[in-house]
């Protein structure tokens, strides 16, 4: 059956975190580092704040209600107002001739600003970001409400994104087809799951897909 669709997750996926993250979260960064409770971690957090979002690094470390609530507060005023240019091989998808949505966790203004720098826009149908203090949706929860706006098959898309545990478990509970794109080598022991590390593979697994 022919692709009709195509979802993407932003961080990681389009552009890098890691290309702007130390300069985007360094107030949140500063607040740890003030934690005496934290000083023997503040590396391995800060590493997971560039992949994971702020929700589940704050339970995976136990940071403190009054933590997570300045934490959260930081986050919110938050905008991505610096130069951001996206992953190389990002161009290719603009060759490909489905709609294209994008789906993201995390605060509004922020992610607004990224989409905004990185010039993305308009290469997308839709663009929906949960903010996870507005929002109590699940990536699972919004490509099913994709799904059923627009009266896509589960094998009429694809599901991309860099996260095993979030977007691409999603998608495979819905029997939606998804893509690893491990840009970042993160996850190249994950053979159980189809990874790619450029677009042109994604075009490549399209052509044979169709």
């Amino acid at each position: 059956m022919k692709l009709k669709a195509i979802i993407f997750d932003l961080d990681n996926t389009i552009y890098s975190v890691y290309s702007i993250g130390d300069k985007l979260f360094e107030p949140l960064f500063n607040l740890f580092q003030n934690d005496p409770d934290l000083h023997d971690k503040i590396e391995s957090i800060k590493k997971d704040i560039m992949r994971k979002p702020f929700q589940k690094v704050a339970s995976e470390y136990q940071l403190s209600e009054t933590l997570i609530k300045k934490g959260f507060e930081i986050l919110k005023e938050l905008t991505a107002d610096m130069g951001m240019t996206p992953f190389e091989d990002y161009i290719s998808t603009k060759q490909l001739d489905c709609d294209k949505f994008l789906v993201t966790v995390g605060f509004t203004k922020m992610q607004e600003g990224k989409v905004k720098n990185l010039g993305i826009k308009e290469d997308f149908n839709e663009i929906y970001i949960i903010d996870p203090q507005k929002d109590n949706r699940t990536k699972k929860e919004v490509f099913a409400e994709i799904m059923e706006r627009h009266q896509y098959q589960p094998n009429e898309l694809i599901v991309v994104g860099d996260d095993p545990n979030s977007e691409i478990q999603a998608a495979k509970e819905l029997g939606i087809k998804a893509i690893l794109y491990d840009k970042l080598i993160f996850n190249s022991h994950r053979t159980d799951l189809i990874r790619i590390t450029d677009y042109q593979q994604l075009i490549k697994f399209i052509e044979d897909y169709e």
